[in-house]
């Protein structure tokens, strides 16, 4: 079947308006993984699992707000928290009631969270994790991950794609004080830090890797990572911005036993509106406080003009207070995250891979003798191409919709149903 034709014929209204977009905006969109050929379907609303586009198509969406939206789209509880406030205004750029209640929630949640940053983006969020560190240590090199994706702060713009060796960007200058490592490689990682030990800053990794083939860390990894760092008095960064409140209330790293210095959040905590969270210990942050300090002294580590407005922070107050009181929530989708990784794993009979963790997975269509997935090396080796068909075979023909080449996330709006209708969306390709 011609799944292009038959998307071109579902999405007429889109490809005019999409046509519109290309004339005013870069590739007619304004983040670089929302285009894919032939062209992007024009959503005009969406509600709880599903996406409408212009064409009146619905679609069971799985990409949810790039993973932000764990209660679904336009959630009940957030949308009348939000009217309320919108009611009082939704910008004051002062100081307001909802940023505290907000970080009342995290804190309890996050033990590390004993010091908050507010910021409107995780991109935000890692830049200033990156730059405290520097400040704390008085070192220079960040080490990161290979596939690890940060955001477009050139401070963490290097080997995210593959191959990795190469400039991820032209324009950005001094790519050799951030270095990286292999994931869940941890003699191989552990021999590159020791090579930079002395002027090492930090190491910031996930958990789970993220846009880099949600893949789970080994947590004799990342017990190895931390005790190198900490040994050799760098900070040990976690960036939680995707797994932050997504498997439980709180972060993945307590249930690691892990001691981070300093945790990102963003996606989840902001309930579908902007946000970026720095946050971590009281020894750690008060480098960021520029009360009394000299330049030299501080780690100058603002916001932004948008950073904790009222309405980002009601959202996220209501999303995290809604979690909060019903975390039972978590075993379903969690459990939901288990059955489509076996039964997406069956549907495909051992030619692909299906990795991820709880409400998150991602397919791998298996080549070049892949058998696993443990690191974004062999995802890069993986057939992309056949992914991207794939998914593109959802959106034309099953009305399911992936961003092409990424992971799936479920939410509490999906039921055991649509991955039923999922799985045999996929035996079909």
């Amino acid at each position: 079947m011609n799944y292009i034709s038959e998307y071109k014929k579902k999405t007429r209204a889109s490809a005019k308006i999409f046509a519109k977009s290309s004339k005013l905006h870069v590739n007619g969109v304004s983040h670089n993984i929302r285009f894919y050929e032939p062209y992007p379907f024009v959503v005009k609303s969406s509600t709880g699992k599903n996406l409408i586009d212009v064409d009146n198509n619905k679609y069971t969406d799985y990409w949810m707000g790039h993973w932000s939206l764990i209660l679904g789209h336009g959630p009940k509880k957030v949308k009348e928290s939000l009217k309320k406030q919108i009611e009082k205004s939704w910008m004051y750029g002062t100081v307001n009631e909802q940023t505290i209640k907000l970080s009342e929630l995290i804190s309890k949640a996050v033990p590390v969270a004993e010091k908050i940053r507010y910021v409107t983006s995780g991109t935000e969020a890692t830049m200033y994790a990156v730059r405290l560190a520097r400040s704390v240590t008085g070192r220079k090199i960040i080490a990161k991950i290979d596939g690890g994706w940060h955001g477009y702060t050139s401070d963490l713009l290097k080997s995210v794609n593959w191959p990795f060796t190469e400039s991820e960007s032209s324009g950005v200058v001094s790519e050799e004080k951030i270095i990286s490592i292999p994931y869940n490689d941890l003699e191989g990682s552990l021999k590159i830090l020791k090579k930079y030990a002395k002027n090492l800053a930090g190491v910031i990794v996930e958990p789970v890797l993220g846009g880099g083939g949600c893949i789970p860390a080994t947590l004799e990894y990342l017990k190895g990572i931390q005790e190198f760092i900490h040994k050799n008095k760098s900070l040990f960064i976690l960036d939680e911005i995707v797994t932050g409140f997504r498997f439980r209330y709180g972060c993945l790293y307590p249930t690691m036993k892990l001691d981070p210095d300093i945790v990102t959040l963003g996606k989840i905590v902001g309930g579908g509106m902007a946000i970026g969270v720095m946050c971590g210990k009281k020894e750690i942050m008060k480098y960021a406080d520029t009360t009394g300090r000299k330049k030299s002294e501080r780690s100058y580590v603002g916001g932004g003009t948008f950073s904790a407005n009222p309405a980002s922070m009601t959202a996220g107050y209501a999303t995290l207070s809604y979690l909060k009181s019903k975390k039972t929530n978590y075993s379903k989708i969690n459990s939901l995250g288990e059955f489509t990784r076996k039964e997406m794993s069956k549907a495909f009979d051992g030619k692909v891979a299906v990795t991820g963790k709880g409400s998150l997975f991602m397919t791998h269509f298996l080549k070049d003798g892949i058998t696993e997935i443990t690191n974004s090396a062999q995802v890069a080796k993986c057939d992309s191409v056949m992914l991207a068909k794939y998914h593109f075979k959802m959106i034309a023909h099953d009305g399911i919709f992936f961003l092409p080449g990424k992971l799936g996330a479920i939410s509490e709006a999906h039921s055991k149903e649509d991955i039923k209708k999922m799985i045999v969306a996929s035996q079909n390709f």
